[in-house]
């Protein structure tokens, strides 16, 4: 009966060019809040039902127009015309990361950029999380070619929370070779907020968020289909992505088929690195209903991801590549491998089979004008890893975790110069070992958090904030094995304990408070202080066995306290005719900081335990420093020409400690980046949106490291060309394909990323070349064959 009091209206407009007066076909009229819009006709008009008589934010754009977002009342007007203004570099339009509705970017105190689906398209990766470390700030912990981690600003690991489908992606993200289980042709937007986030997203939002948003809703009426093709010569790769979408009498709907597969990538100083390809495939599915009263989607999805674990182990005379194979039931032998397994899209013997299913259902309700969003997500990850050769079907380690997530947020209070919402989320997990190897313990946790969030427009100042709290309570499971590391009891004589029983409970709260400033219609500056929170993971408290895809004993410390941190962050942003930039700088300090390191023994040298080097996890006071600075240069008349560069740095020290272990580990090295980019939307009457790219990038020398125990080394700097153009074929103003071509590290020079996992693979004594080298020469190709099925009447 609430929903019935949202009274529906309808909105018609008109788009036009202002300097022209002419009208605008194909803009773009979308409502996020709603997950609904439509496009502007040849004449420029547009109409739009089923819409609730309430306050909210609308955003018009058109390629080459400056957007348009502001908010409308649609309870006062049904009729409202937009004029755009021609613009070379737009670099404010809408987020929803971190708020409690949609806002313009310029106008939020916090640090959000945003990633859109070109940008996406027009670069070359190998995953999702390859995609983003090319963005200021953003670096990824590597494991090959497969495997990401997403770093932000000198943070990983759990202190990084992945949004999707509206969700925290929950996969066992404690391991540093665990990668994010996400499609990358699913995604059609990303934005990332920097900085402690755990007002919105409670604990492990403390380095920030990563939202990975799926394509918008299609306008009532229209059925349409995309089918596209990657290929990429270093390491084979055959990607593939087809989907089908529509929305008939306002019942969405999207059905997505994608995979991958690739061989071994190879680089100048090792050739092709054994067993680093992987297979990925996913299914994906939404279907919903948009009304007047708000929308209801289900999304469901089922993820497969299998990579090869590589060892880096070699023949110490040819420093070639060995691999171990079966002999006899009881006996193996290492053999060098051979140009059939390099090519081989099969994983060899040690691999992880990943599968990750997930079920969720976002709803957003106009009640009496006001919003209310419900989610709730169930999330099942099951991570095998299977390492031996004498029986390659038999796993060793094997997790099974179940997660159930919810989240609701009311706007309580809301008028055309401010707003007030409050919310209350968290989540219900339990990880049970299935396996024959043993970790971490079994383990239940329980996560619950409230806060309230509220802004407020003050003439040209937006000020916004809130207060959360936050309470994690987690159990774990003991384990008793016996001599032959079987699972017994304590009962059994001569039984070791491997975890013990424990209950942690961890509480604290989380602040924000910042103010962003509209200086003039081309400056703007920003100011925000943030408190985060973070409870230690499971992995932290609890480890003690052998990571198989690490290479390392981990053991964990169970008097490890909660990290807390304090951050400023300051922006400033020009946007003008000539020139776009933006300079974003942050100061963090980080109490109880927890970070892993090496073991030394009571003989010197390493501390090894069941044959290789052990690490534990300790805590200390941190300080991360920095920031980043991006300029794009478009002269007028030049419209066509963009110059870009960006530049980020991250310095991270531990407080009062000497000067080996002053400088906390695994902390990305700066890096600058400068881009030539050429782009004409009408190139000829059949090539439109046509661009032509060559960029540089310099990573430099990180010798800031964490030295004591020889946890970390030093790494080089090194320089990278690369290339790209691309374009969509059109007839009759339709589209017929689209094509990007990139062509990375085209000079194929062999380096060593500081965050890459494998630097610390095994030496080549054939060459003295210590660990293995990222990805060489590597020339990508997407197709993109747009289907329409129905058009609009």
């Amino acid at each position: 009966m609430l929903l019935a009091n949202s009274i529906k209206t309808s909105l018609i407009g008109k788009i036009t060019d202002k300097e022209k007066n002419t009208p605008i076909a194909n803009a773009t009229i979308y409502f996020p809040d709603l997950k609904t819009g439509t496009t502007s006709s040849i004449d420029g008009s547009f109409k739009i039902d089923n819409l609730p008589k309430t306050k909210i934010l609308i955003q018009i754009s058109s390629i080459g127009f400056q957007n348009i977002i502001e908010t409308i009342d649609l309870s006062i007007g049904k009729e409202i015309n937009f004029e755009l203004e021609p613009a070379i570099k737009e670099i404010n339009e809408v987020v929803i990361t971190g708020l409690s509705n949609s806002s313009e970017r310029n106008r939020t105190p916090v640090t959000i950029s945003t990633v859109s689906h070109l940008t996406l398209l027009q670069n070359s990766s190998t995953n999702i999380i390859d995609a983003l470390a090319k963005q200021p700030g953003v670096s990824q912990i590597t494991t090959g070619s497969g495997i990401s981690k997403p770093v932000i600003r000198g943070l990983g690991f759990n202190r990084v929370v992945v949004i999707n489908d509206g969700i925290k992606q929950e996969g066992q993200q404690w391991g540093d070779e665990h990668g994010i289980e996400i499609d990358e042709f699913s995604v059609n937007k990303v934005e990332l907020l920097k900085g402690p986030a755990s007002l919105s997203y409670g604990s492990d939002a403390m380095a920030g968020v990563i939202n990975m948003i799926s394509f918008p809703t299609l306008q009532q009426g229209l059925i349409k289909g995309n089918l596209l093709t990657n290929y990429q010569t270093n390491n084979g790769l055959v990607g593939y992505s087809a989907n089908v979408s529509g929305n008939t009498h306002h019942i969405i709907w999207d059905v997505r088929l994608s995979g991958k597969n690739a061989h071994a990538y190879q680089n100048k100083k090792d050739g092709y690195v054994l067993n680093s390809g992987y297979t990925e495939r996913n299914f994906s599915s939404i279907v919903g209903i948009n009304k007047h009263w708000g929308y209801s989607h289900l999304h469901i999805s089922a993820y497969e991801l299998i990579p090869g674990i590589v060892e880096g182990e070699r023949d110490s005379t040819t420093g070639k590549f060995v691999k171990e194979i079966k002999i006899n039931d009881s006996t193996s032998q290492s053999n060098i491998a051979t140009n059939r397994d390099f090519k081989n899209y099969t994983a060899l013997v040690p691999f992880q089979k990943v599968m990750h299913y997930k079920a969720v259902l976002n709803n957003n309700f106009y009640i009496k004008g006001k919003s209310l969003k419900l989610t709730f997500g169930l999330q099942q990850n099951r991570r095998q890893e299977f390492a031996n050769v004498l029986q390659p079907s038999n796993y060793g380690l094997f997790f099974l975790m179940n997660t159930f997530s919810y989240d609701a947020k009311y706007n309580i209070y809301e008028n055309e110069n401010s707003s007030i919402s409050m919310g209350i989320n968290g989540m219900l997990q339990n990880s049970k070992n299935k396996g024959s190897e043993f970790l971490i313990p079994e383990y239940s946790l329980f996560d619950i958090g409230s806060y309230i969030i509220a802004k407020k427009q003050i003439g040209k100042f937006d000020v916004g904030g809130g207060l959360r709290l936050d309470s994690r309570n987690e159990n774990t499971t003991a384990l008793w094995l016996d001599k032959n590391e079987k699972i017994s009891s304590v009962n059994i004589p001569n039984s070791i304990q491997k975890f013990q029983s424990a209950s942690n409970n961890f509480s604290g709260y989380s602040g924000s408070l910042g103010v962003a400033y509209k200086i003039s219609k081309n400056y703007y500056t920003k100011l925000n202080f943030s408190k985060g929170f973070r409870a230690p993971n499971i992995a932290e408290l609890a480890s003690n066995g052998v990571h198989e895809g690490t290479l390392r004993y981990e053991l964990g410390d169970a008097n490890l306290k909660a990290e807390s941190s304090l951050q400023t962050d300051y922006t400033f942003g020009i946007n003008s005719k000539h020139i776009s930039a933006e300079l974003n700088l942050f100061d963090n300090y980080i109490h109880n900081f927890i970070f892993l390191r090496k073991l030394n023994s009571a003989f010197g040298g390493d501390s090894i335990l069941s044959e290789v080097p052990s690490f534990k996890f300790q805590q200390g006071d941190a300080n991360l420093y920095g920031g980043e600075i991006s300029v794009d240069i478009h002269p007028h008349p030049l419209d066509w020409l963009h110059i870009e560069n960006a530049f980020s740095y991250v310095r991270a020290k531990q407080l009062k400690q000497s000067d080996s272990t002053s400088n906390l580990p695994f902390i990305p090295a700066p890096r600058f980046q400068s881009e030539i980019k050429i782009e004409k939307h009408k190139l000829t009457k059949y090539i439109q949106n046509a661009y032509f790219k060559i960029g540089f990038e310099y990573n430099f020398a990180q010798n800031n490291i964490f030295k004591a125990y020889q946890t970390e080394t030093q790494t080089n700097s090194y320089s990278l060309i690369n290339a790209g153009f691309g374009a969509d074929i059109q007839r009759k103003n339709e589209t017929l394909l689209s094509i990007y071509f990139n062509a990375n590290n085209i000079t194929d020079v062999a380096y060593q990323s500081h965050l890459s996992r494998l630097k610390y693979a095994p030496i080549n004594y054939s060459t003295g070349n210590m660990g293995i080298y990222n990805m060489g020469r590597n020339i990508s190709v997407k197709i993109i064959f747009p289907i329409t099925f129905k058009k609009i009447k």
